[in-house]
């Protein structure tokens, strides 16, 4: 598998990485890479519903939508999962 992360593209379906553990926090969660070995944050608790919703929709645009994101705040999220993507936090899933 190359190291080189696919550009986000919220059209198609993503999962979080398999070497990625969430531990959730009141504020939303650690994000730990065993990989790695990189901490870091989610930063709310409905970021973290759509971090775990990806693995069972089609594409990102769809998980937003069942995690009760505010359309207002699609395109915010989408940079989040944009961020997650580049940092090796989520990738893409091959569609079930």
């Amino acid at each position: 598998m190359s190291t080189e992360s696919a550009p986000f593209d919220p059209t198609l379906p993503y999962t979080l990485a398999g070497s990625v553990s969430l531990r959730p926090e009141p504020f939303g969660a650690l994000v730990y890479d065993y990989t790695t070995r990189r901490l870091s944050f989610l930063k709310t608790p409905l970021l973290v519903t759509v971090v775990r919703e990806l693995e069972h929709h089609p594409d990102a645009i769809t998980a937003l939508t069942a995690a009760e994101v505010p359309a207002a705040d699609h395109d915010r999220y989408l940079r989040a999962l944009t961020g997650l993507c580049e940092s090796g936090t989520i990738h893409r899933r091959r569609a079930s």
